[in-house]
Protein backbone atom coordinates (compact mmCIF):
# COMPACT_ATOMS: atom_id res chain seq x y z
CA UNK A 1 0.00 0.00 0.00
CA UNK A 2 1.55 3.29 -1.09
CA UNK A 3 0.51 6.63 0.28
CA UNK A 4 2.05 10.06 0.81
CA UNK A 5 3.56 8.93 4.10
CA UNK A 6 5.48 5.92 2.75
CA UNK A 7 8.50 5.81 0.46
CA UNK A 8 9.38 2.41 -0.94
CA UNK A 9 13.10 1.97 -1.47
CA UNK A 10 14.14 2.57 -5.07
CA UNK A 11 17.57 2.72 -6.68
CA UNK A 12 16.48 5.99 -8.29
CA UNK A 13 15.25 7.79 -5.16
CA UNK A 14 17.37 9.41 -2.46
CA UNK A 15 15.90 10.77 0.74
CA UNK A 16 15.75 14.53 1.23
CA UNK A 17 15.21 16.43 4.45
CA UNK A 18 11.69 17.24 3.29
CA UNK A 19 10.91 13.53 3.74
CA UNK A 20 11.44 13.87 7.52
CA UNK A 21 8.09 15.19 8.67
CA UNK A 22 7.81 14.21 12.34
CA UNK A 23 8.52 16.62 15.18
CA UNK A 24 11.99 15.94 16.63
CA UNK A 25 12.06 13.91 19.81
CA UNK A 26 13.31 16.35 22.44
CA UNK A 27 14.40 13.55 24.78
CA UNK A 28 16.57 11.85 22.15
CA UNK A 29 20.32 12.43 21.97
CA UNK A 30 20.21 11.78 18.22
CA UNK A 31 19.96 14.58 15.68
CA UNK A 32 17.66 12.59 13.39
CA UNK A 33 15.68 9.38 13.21
CA UNK A 34 14.43 7.26 10.32
CA UNK A 35 11.49 4.89 10.72
CA UNK A 36 12.00 1.96 8.35
CA UNK A 37 9.96 -1.23 8.06
CA UNK A 38 9.39 -4.11 5.70
CA UNK A 39 6.05 -4.54 3.98
CA UNK A 40 5.18 -8.03 2.86
CA UNK A 41 2.78 -9.63 0.41
CA UNK A 42 2.17 -13.33 0.03
CA UNK A 43 -0.15 -15.94 -1.40
CA UNK A 44 -2.04 -18.51 0.63
CA UNK A 45 -2.78 -21.81 -1.05
CA UNK A 46 -4.68 -24.73 0.38
CA UNK A 47 -4.33 -28.44 0.03
CA UNK A 48 -6.43 -31.34 1.23
CA UNK A 49 -4.77 -34.46 2.53
CA UNK A 50 -6.24 -37.21 4.70
CA UNK A 51 -9.54 -35.33 4.65
CA UNK A 52 -8.01 -32.26 6.31
CA UNK A 53 -7.40 -28.87 4.73
CA UNK A 54 -3.97 -27.30 5.21
CA UNK A 55 -2.65 -24.00 3.97
CA UNK A 56 0.72 -23.18 2.45
CA UNK A 57 2.51 -19.83 2.31
CA UNK A 58 3.86 -18.97 -1.15
CA UNK A 59 5.20 -16.06 -3.22
CA UNK A 60 6.47 -13.93 -0.35
CA UNK A 61 7.55 -10.47 -1.49
CA UNK A 62 9.12 -7.81 0.71
CA UNK A 63 9.58 -4.10 0.13
CA UNK A 64 11.65 -1.75 2.26
CA UNK A 65 9.69 1.31 3.37
CA UNK A 66 10.53 4.66 4.94
CA UNK A 67 7.80 6.38 6.97
CA UNK A 68 7.89 10.16 6.55
CA UNK A 69 5.61 11.14 9.44
CA UNK A 70 7.55 8.96 11.89
CA UNK A 71 11.00 10.21 10.80
CA UNK A 72 12.50 13.47 12.02
CA UNK A 73 15.54 15.74 12.04
CA UNK A 74 16.61 18.64 14.23
CA UNK A 75 16.56 21.51 11.77
CA UNK A 76 19.81 23.05 13.01
CA UNK A 77 21.62 19.73 12.50
CA UNK A 78 20.27 18.99 8.99
CA UNK A 79 23.54 18.63 7.08
CA UNK A 80 24.32 16.78 3.87
CA UNK A 81 26.54 14.37 5.83
CA UNK A 82 23.73 13.52 8.25
CA UNK A 83 21.29 13.04 5.37
CA UNK A 84 23.72 10.59 3.73
CA UNK A 85 23.91 8.77 7.04
CA UNK A 86 20.12 8.51 7.25
CA UNK A 87 19.99 7.31 3.64
CA UNK A 88 22.43 4.66 4.83
CA UNK A 89 19.84 3.35 7.30
CA UNK A 90 17.38 2.96 4.43
CA UNK A 91 20.05 1.35 2.23
CA UNK A 92 21.10 -1.00 5.03
CA UNK A 93 17.53 -2.23 5.34
CA UNK A 94 17.30 -2.69 1.58
CA UNK A 95 20.58 -4.62 1.52
CA UNK A 96 19.04 -7.13 3.96
CA UNK A 97 15.74 -7.45 2.05
CA UNK A 98 16.85 -10.17 -0.43
CA UNK A 99 18.40 -12.20 2.41
CA UNK A 100 15.25 -11.92 4.50
CA UNK A 101 13.03 -12.76 1.53
CA UNK A 102 15.05 -15.89 0.80
CA UNK A 103 14.97 -16.89 4.46
CA UNK A 104 11.17 -16.55 4.53
CA UNK A 105 10.81 -18.56 1.33
CA UNK A 106 13.06 -21.30 2.72
CA UNK A 107 11.27 -21.29 6.06
CA UNK A 108 7.85 -21.86 4.52
CA UNK A 109 8.75 -23.96 1.47
CA UNK A 110 6.48 -27.00 1.33
CA UNK A 111 5.30 -26.50 4.94
CA UNK A 112 1.65 -27.24 5.58
CA UNK A 113 -0.22 -25.49 8.35
CA UNK A 114 -3.54 -26.66 9.81
CA UNK A 115 -6.60 -24.56 9.12
CA UNK A 116 -9.26 -23.59 11.58
CA UNK A 117 -12.86 -22.62 11.05
CA UNK A 118 -16.14 -24.42 10.62
CA UNK A 119 -16.59 -24.01 6.89
CA UNK A 120 -14.51 -23.37 3.79
CA UNK A 121 -15.05 -19.60 3.87
CA UNK A 122 -13.94 -19.35 7.51
CA UNK A 123 -10.95 -21.57 6.80
CA UNK A 124 -9.86 -19.29 3.96
CA UNK A 125 -10.25 -16.22 6.15
CA UNK A 126 -8.37 -17.77 9.07
CA UNK A 127 -5.65 -19.13 6.74
CA UNK A 128 -4.98 -15.59 5.50
CA UNK A 129 -4.97 -14.19 9.03
CA UNK A 130 -2.84 -17.01 10.49
CA UNK A 131 -0.34 -16.97 7.64
CA UNK A 132 0.15 -13.20 8.11
CA UNK A 133 0.83 -13.76 11.81
CA UNK A 134 3.31 -16.53 11.07
CA UNK A 135 5.21 -14.35 8.60
CA UNK A 136 5.14 -11.41 11.01
CA UNK A 137 6.61 -13.53 13.82
CA UNK A 138 9.45 -14.70 11.59
CA UNK A 139 10.06 -11.13 10.42
CA UNK A 140 10.35 -9.93 14.04
CA UNK A 141 13.56 -11.95 14.35
CA UNK A 142 14.92 -10.11 11.34
CA UNK A 143 13.93 -6.73 12.82
CA UNK A 144 16.09 -7.60 15.82
CA UNK A 145 18.99 -8.33 13.46
CA UNK A 146 18.38 -5.12 11.53
CA UNK A 147 18.30 -3.15 14.79
CA UNK A 148 21.65 -4.59 15.80
CA UNK A 149 23.13 -3.75 12.41
CA UNK A 150 21.78 -0.19 12.70
CA UNK A 151 23.47 0.15 16.09
CA UNK A 152 26.76 -1.09 14.62
CA UNK A 153 26.40 1.29 11.66
CA UNK A 154 25.73 4.25 13.97
CA UNK A 155 28.60 3.36 16.29
CA UNK A 156 31.15 2.75 13.52
CA UNK A 157 30.24 5.91 11.60
CA UNK A 158 29.71 7.93 14.79
CA UNK A 159 26.29 8.85 13.41
CA UNK A 160 27.85 10.04 10.16
CA UNK A 161 30.55 12.19 11.80
CA UNK A 162 33.34 9.73 10.96
CA UNK A 163 33.48 10.57 7.27
CA UNK A 164 36.00 7.85 6.38
CA UNK A 165 33.88 5.10 7.91
CA UNK A 166 30.71 6.62 6.42
CA UNK A 167 32.35 6.53 2.98
CA UNK A 168 33.15 2.83 3.46
CA UNK A 169 29.47 2.14 4.04
CA UNK A 170 28.46 4.42 1.18
CA UNK A 171 30.63 2.36 -1.18
CA UNK A 172 28.81 -0.81 -0.07
CA UNK A 173 25.42 0.83 -0.47
CA UNK A 174 26.14 2.20 -3.96
CA UNK A 175 26.15 -1.41 -5.19
CA UNK A 176 22.41 -1.52 -4.49
CA UNK A 177 21.82 1.11 -7.16
CA UNK A 178 23.44 -0.79 -10.04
Amino acid sequence: MENDDIISWSKDYFLSWSDFKAVPNSSSFEDSSSKIKYHYKWTVNSETSDGKIHFLIDNIQLSTQFFRHLSWVREKQASLELLKHEQGHFDLAESLRPIITQDLKNEFKDKKFPTRGQNEEQQKQFAREDSGSIISQRLEKWYDDFSQQRITYDKETEFGHNLNKQQEYDKKFIKLRK
